[in-house]
């Protein structure tokens, strides 16, 4: 079966519309179980949910199990909803699997079964689509969200928490999470429990995070790319002393941001110039999926936006400096975080007269 995209499949539930076999895979599982919940109000009554509702890990599950739990008849109902999870657990050849695909081949009217895969660990290159599952279900891909949608998920939710964000304030905490959406949620839950009747505030969220506006890993490659290294160098006291900042991810991000500006660059190189540019960046990027939270549109913009300040030996003298900023951080107890990371500022800021 084709694929779905997460925005369509999510209209296609709102309208009441439950395929009989799902399967969710992806980067963002937040909002995998949004979706598990969005069907789970569509296919049962809150008052069956004890009879015609099960969940199970897959790792914990035989044939006998597969068998049963997709097989059984409702209660006092028209169909039940089964979720297993942690799919990935599954062997190539594991036999509960073997039971699901036989399942799939002819599921049953009355069982919803939906199959969702966990978000790859960072060591792991296993997330793409099982192509069994991909062939019988409906499989929806839940990418994570760019900065623009995950800012209008902070909004939705804190508003079904009672919370006003202003608009700045929703920028900055998923600025501040680095578009996680799990600690997203966290936070607001937090805010949530404060209570109060007014909008929070820019400086509210700031004392509630602990994290300074224009102070974000994001700001600070922004600050390095965009050559205000003094900037850069001024926010790294406050970002690297804030809970779960280290100096390898800020260099794991910085990375993608070089990487983006050779992307930029060697599309520029091929003459492209302008919204011409900016679309074969885009373009580029909807082709290569990279696994990290980007903004497609808006990075393009950056990128192409800078290009020209960029010649591609800075960004290949760039990119050298960072992998021996990330083997001094690695390896050496002689120099801390903030002045490995001085270093590479001053290393990579632009030299008067390169030639762009």
């Amino acid at each position: 079966m084709p694929k779905a995209t997460f925005d369509a499949f999510s209209r296609q539930i709102k309208a009441g519309s439950v395929p009989p076999a799902i399967y969710l895979y992806g980067e963002e599982d937040v909002l995998k179980d949004e979706v598990v919940r969005a069907i789970l109000d569509q296919v049962v009554e809150p008052g069956m949910r004890d009879f015609n509702y099960d969940q199970r890990s897959a790792s914990q599950l035989d044939p006998e199990a597969v068998e049963t739990l997709c097989n059984t008849l409702p209660m006092m109902a028209d169909r039940r909803l089964v979720v297993i999870r942690e799919i990935e657990a599954w062997q190539k050849r594991a036999k509960a699997k073997a039971a699901v695909v036989h399942y799939l081949e002819r599921p049953a009217a009355e069982t919803v079964l939906i199959l969702v895969q966990g978000a790859p660990r960072k060591d792991d290159d296993r997330g793409d689509a099982d192509p069994d599952l991909l062939r019988l279900t409906c499989t929806v891909e839940v990418d994570r969200y760019g900065p623009r949608l995950a800012e209008k998920w902070v909004v939705k939710r804190a508003e079904e928490r009672g919370i006003q964000l202003a608009p700045e304030a929703a920028a900055h905490l998923v600025k501040a999470v680095g578009g996680d959406l799990g600690a997203a949620r966290s936070e607001l839950d937090k805010l949530a429990g404060l209570g109060g009747a007014e909008p929070v505030t820019l400086d509210q969220l700031t004392a509630s995070l602990g994290i300074r506006h224009g102070e974000t890993a994001s700001d600070w490659c922004d600050a390095v790319v965009e050559n205000h290294s003094g900037r850069a160098a001024g926010i790294l006291p406050h970002l690297l002393a804030q809970s779960g900042v280290s100096g390898v991810a800020l260099l794991a991000q910085l990375g993608t941001q070089l990487l983006g500006l050779g992307l930029a660059r060697a599309h520029y190189d091929r003459g492209a110039r302008g919204a011409g540019l900016e679309r074969s960046v885009r373009e580029a990027l909807l082709r290569a999926r990279p696994p990290v939270r980007l903004d497609y549109r808006a990075s393009a913009e950056r990128w192409s936006r800078l290009v020209e300040e960029w010649p591609a030996p800075r960004i290949d003298a760039a990119l050298a400096a960072a992998r021996r900023a990330d083997q001094r951080l690695k390896t050496t107890t002689l120099a801390d975080e903030r002045g490995v990371l001085v270093d590479l500022i001053m290393c990579i800021a632009p030299l008067a007269g390169m030639p762009a």
